[in-house]
């Protein structure tokens, strides 16, 4: 019988996250769009940045036909979190604007259903789009990255803020991420992790 789960992070109730889940200000408003695929997820971290965001919002689906109108946000400078060959790092793109804070479109998914978000939602493709910085190293420990400097969704939309709004910082919004995380080493045990995952980075 499946465990009773919390409505609000839909972790099971032993292992709820929402007093981790902080409820963080920010200028930039943070659009997050996730493949359904993502929702059932353990690991889902797209719900726990919008739940500890005030401004941001999450939609599920493949196709949003909502787009044309949520991407025209008086006030704001849409852009995209995601790689291309015009990219900018988000630090330089945000210099680039003439005060405006930004509206952040997140794909939400692996690399190939977030590809698949933009071939069939071309309004995205259309986007300038903005890029993290090399280097950044991934807390997530539980699932392989795809690429160097790959991150989760939380942690991407972390680093995005961290630089764009510094020195305003929302790291806190890591803190039930880093839970979640811990919480799924511990219910494997720590000798199926390190079988899996070996040392890659777990913080005692």
């Amino acid at each position: 019988m499946p465990r009773a789960q919390c409505p609000r992070c839909t972790r099971p109730f032993e292992r709820c996250l929402c007093a981790l889940i902080p409820q963080l200000s920010s200028r930039s408003r943070i659009l997050i769009l996730q493949h359904p695929s993502e929702v059932k997820h353990a690991l889902n971290t797209a719900r726990l940045a919008a739940l500890g965001l005030c401004n941001a919002e999450l939609l599920v689906g493949e196709v949003f036909e909502e787009l044309p109108a949520l991407l025209q946000q008086p006030g704001y400078q849409t852009c995209l979190l995601f790689p291309g060959d015009a990219a900018l790092p988000a630090a330089q793109f945000a210099q680039a604007q003439t005060g405006l804070p930004l509206l952040l479109v997140v794909p939400d998914g692996t690399w190939r259903k977030a590809r698949k978000l933009l071939h069939l939602n071309p309004v995205l493709a259309a986007l300038p789009r903005v890029v993290l910085p090399d280097g950044l190293q991934s807390r997530y420990r539980l699932r392989k990255a795809p690429m160097p400097g790959a991150l989760s969704t939380i942690e991407a939309i972390v680093s995005v803020l961290n630089i764009v709004e510094a020195p305003a910082c929302f790291d806190a919004l890591l803190r039930p991420f880093e839970a979640l995380i811990e919480g799924q080493i511990e219910a494997m045990g720590e000798q199926t992790y390190q079988r899996n995952h070996g040392d890659s980075g777990r913080q005692v």
